[in-house]
């Protein structure tokens, strides 16, 4: 019995009401009342949000996909860095996960998801206060996408720390991923998932163009800057000391992408689908085209080229996986392997040394992937390809704020450290190894 029925038979029978009502006239007004009773019980208790085992399950799946990153990317970085600095930079992806798991609960879950305002949340989650196990957001449990987003929290300042490997001090560097993470991290992830400008604004990132990829780049830049090169960089021989084991690195760094990626759909849905495949290929483009550059100027496919690659088509589709068609992803793919190629070359031509190429690898191509997100976008987002130009300017605001923020705040504060604790490590350390120097062990006794 539809509403559209009841209100019409209550137009008829109770608009012209006798003055002396009969049983029937009675009978119709209590079934009627009755009816639109349920019926708002039953709107109601559709517009309430319902957990789905599935989803719940995928999003779970996903966050320990986008956790094993973090173990990845300590081999992907050991692996590239001299034998006698292994364990240091090892340390500097293990230390993210606790210091970035503790500050995430205490208020960065807060600052970044919290009400607040556009440009920050608020502190009304301080240590997840008002969460229950109950709590949902959207059909996952609350505390499922708390730490989802908590993983993103966690490898994004372990990725800058490939720019300031083999000399920054320990100490330094565990308060400033603290205090990174808490003014840059968080605000934005804010401005883009959480309710913020750039949200408002309309512009697209599905996994974190540029919350993950473009902050953290900048803000390696900035770092490297401030830290100056390595001692004996660029004559001495920095190659890396074991490509195998930066191999492994890049394999669960794949491997968990597809977390990163297809779990942000935050359900077991059809974008999750889009977003798995878009990965895959466009990863798989990014690996052939920088493997071909080298074959063309080098003569020689390089292992490590090939891992480069892979990673770059991954973090240039980061932004665009849930909005492009595959074949648009291959297109992504192919040109990012082409342009983090000669983009990990800025730091040779401005004279930085951003030592295990995170700038070129990360700011760039997350800066692309943003932007080309603008271009490509066609599915639950409209880029220029499919009538909306405008898109391609939202964008472009989206990453040069996101970069100049992020540079400008880690710039300032990594000086006020470096007035304070000190940002490098002596001379003596880093001749002899910061691994032996600074933790008292190192990573092979033969």
């Amino acid at each position: 019995m539809s509403m559209e029925f009841l209100l019409n038979a209550f137009r008829s029978k109770f608009l012209r009401i006798p003055r002396r009502p009969s049983k029937y006239h009675l009978a119709w007004g209590i079934a009627l009342v009755l009816l639109l009773t349920e019926g708002m019980a039953l709107a109601e208790e559709a517009a309430a949000p319902v957990l789905s085992a599935g989803d719940t399950a995928w999003v779970l799946t996903s966050s320990a996909l986008v956790m094993l990153m973090t173990p990845g990317l300590a081999l992907f970085y050991a692996g590239m860095v001299r034998k006698k600095n292994v364990l240091s930079t090892s340390m500097h992806s293990f230390v993210a996960l606790a210091v970035i798991g503790i500050q995430w609960v205490v208020l960065g879950y807060s600052l970044a998801f919290g009400a607040g305002n556009t440009f920050i949340g608020d502190l009304s989650m301080l240590f997840l206060s008002g969460i229950t196990p109950e709590s949902l957001s959207g059909t996952i449990p609350t505390y499922v996408f708390m730490w989802f987003q908590g993983m993103f929290a966690i490898i994004t300042p372990a990725l800058i720390s490939g720019t300031i490997a083999e000399r920054m001090k320990f100490s330094t560097y565990v308060v400033f991923i603290l205090l990174w993470a808490t003014l840059v991290y968080d605000p934005v992830a804010h401005w883009v998932w959480g309710g913020g400008w750039i949200q408002k604004m309309g512009a697209l990132d599905f996994a974190g163009g540029t919350v993950v990829h473009l902050s953290s780049g900048a803000s390696a830049l900035a770092m490297a800057f401030l830290l100056g090169k390595r001692k004996g960089f660029p004559g001495e021989d920095f190659v890396p000391h074991n490509l195998t084991m930066t191999l492994l690195g890049v394999g669960l760094l794949w491997f968990g992408w597809f977390g990163f990626n297809a779990g942000s759909a935050l359900g077991a849905n059809a974008t999750a689908g889009l977003a798995f495949t878009t990965t895959m290929i466009a990863s798989a483009a990014a690996g052939f085209s920088w493997m071909m550059m080298e074959w063309i100027f080098h003569k020689k496919p390089s292992a490590l080229g090939l891992g480069s690659g892979v990673l770059a088509g991954l973090v240039v589709i980061t932004p665009a996986c849930g909005f492009v068609t595959p074949f648009w992803a291959i297109v992504l793919g192919l040109i990012a392997g082409v342009l983090c190629y000669y983009g990990i070359r800025i730091k040779g031509l401005v004279g930085f040394d951003d030592s295990l190429d995170v700038v070129g690898i990360h700011g760039v191509g997350g800066a692309f992937g943003a932007i080309g997100t603008g271009i490509f976008a066609s599915i639950g987002g409209s880029g220029w390809i499919a009538g909306d130009p405008a898109m391609v300017g939202k964008q472009f605001l989206s990453v040069l704020v996101v970069a100049v923020y992020a540079f400008v705040v880690t710039y300032v504060m990594g000086w006020v450290l470096d007035k304070i604790m000190g940002l490098r490590a002596d001379e003596e350390a880093e001749v002899m190894g910061l691994d032996r120097e600074l933790h008292g062990e190192v990573g092979y006794t033969l």
